[in-house]
């Protein structure tokens, strides 16, 4: 009997398949719009966590400011004291003090906008860079303040272009830098920022040269990195505990600096972005009732127009739930044909909008198999209203119908 059913609805799909096309078009459109939202959302949450834990593995960031309102920005800055300080907190395996001063770096008659951070030799390894040529200074060029540097991938590419950068010599405000080393590329940051636009250089070459004293702002930043197996809470709450007290802080004051965890940053972010993903999916699923509504609009006509044909199979002894079955059936076929198209355009359209956005493609089979599920849960809802009433027309009646 299901299988007759089967049939007779692929039967009528055929006969009229502009009406059958128009009909699924809903649910083609409310599939696709989850899958690909839900795609996108999952791929914006593998994007943000790669870009967050491309800072470093066990990485903790300390910054002036609270982050709690504008004010934040006049926070008094950390000094090198307060650097030796941090690296003596029990868990520390290496600390970066970091300056920034944003600049041109020149060569010849190339230019590029960048970022000069100045910082010791445990930058790279405590930032997770790997080289991809040269080398990283040493102590003694930190110590005497030499004019040496690492480029980023983006500076080197700007500046160089097909050139080999390491020997070179560019130009930073009046200073020539010769280049040692040049970083492998990680791409945008959690920002939006390019990670790669960096020129290094030693911590004593950037404030003694190209920024000067600012008083006892003399780190902008500092990176530290906690050792494998302390927990990182830990040394957040050590060292935070270390300075506050050496910046004069009251038990009632709130803190005027932020220690960041990078796990933490990584979770809150993963976390905002899957609630994100789980609202535009269920906006996306609206679209899906709309298509239920379609299909049921049809599948009446479509019960009005058969009426004979009804009453004709019930008066040789068709059963009510024989004829229901039938309408049941085929709008379960309709949607499920909906649902694979659906699912087809999906897929193309999430690889496409992931390249164009920067984001990586996740396919994820679960959301797959639940949008088209829904798909059906779809056909037989508002499908059965119409099969019902079909089921219970009265032969006589049914023939007589014009």
């Amino acid at each position: 009997m299901l299988w007759n059913a089967l049939t007779i609805a692929l039967q009528e799909i055929r006969r009229n398949v502009v009406r059958g096309i128009l009909t699924v078009l809903g649910v083609v459109i409310g599939v696709a719009a989850v899958v690909i939202m839900v795609s996108l959302g999952q791929g914006a949450t593998a994007s943000v966590t790669s870009q967050v834990e491309s800072l470093g593995s066990q990485l903790v960031m300390i910054i002036p400011g609270s982050g709690q309102g504008p004010g934040g920005a006049a926070a008094p800055g950390f000094t090198l004291a307060d650097a030796e300080a941090v690296e003596d907190v029990a868990g520390v395996a290496a600390l970066a003090p970091v300056r920034n001063v944003r600049l041109k770096a020149v060569y010849l008659q190339e230019d590029w906008s960048t970022q000069a951070i100045g910082s010791t030799d445990d930058y790279f390894d405590v930032g997770g860079w790997t080289l991809a040529s040269g080398r990283t200074f040493n102590d003694a060029e930190v110590l005497g303040a030499r004019p040496v540097c690492v480029v980023g991938a983006t500076v080197a590419g700007e500046l160089f272009g097909q050139q080999e950068p390491i020997g070179a010599q560019i130009r930073l405000k009046s200073m020539a830098c010769e280049v040692i080393g040049v970083l492998e590329g990680k791409g945008q940051g959690a920002m939006g920022q390019d990670q790669d636009s960096i020129v290094v250089v030693p911590f004593t070459t950037l404030q003694r040269r190209l920024a000067g004293r600012r008083g006892s702002r003399e780190v902008d930043l500092m990176m530290v990195s906690v050792r494998q197996g302390v927990p990182a809470a830990r040394v957040v709450r050590d060292t935070t505990s270390i300075l506050r007290e050496r910046r004069g802080m009251t038990a009632g004051e709130d803190d005027d600096f932020s220690v960041l965890d990078t796990k933490e940053i990584v979770e809150a972010l993963s976390s905002t972005t899957r609630v994100l993903t789980l609202l535009l999916g269920a906006v996306a699923a609206i679209s899906l009732l709309v298509g239920g509504i379609g299909i049921m609009n049809i599948m009446l006509v479509s019960v009005t127009e058969r009426t004979r044909e009804i009453g004709i199979r019930m008066s040789i002894g068709a059963l009510p739930g024989e004829v229901l079955l039938q309408f049941l059936v085929e709008a379960l076929v309709l949607s499920l044909l909906g649902g694979l198209v659906g699912l087809v355009l999906a897929g193309g359209g999430s690889l496409a909008l992931a390249r164009a956005l920067n984001v990586p493609f996740v396919f994820d089979l679960q959301i797959n198999l639940i949008a088209f599920g829904f798909s059906a849960a779809v056909g037989v809802v508002f499908g059965y209203a119409p099969a019902r009433r079909a089921a219970r027309l009265d032969p006589i009646d049914a023939l007589r119908f014009e």
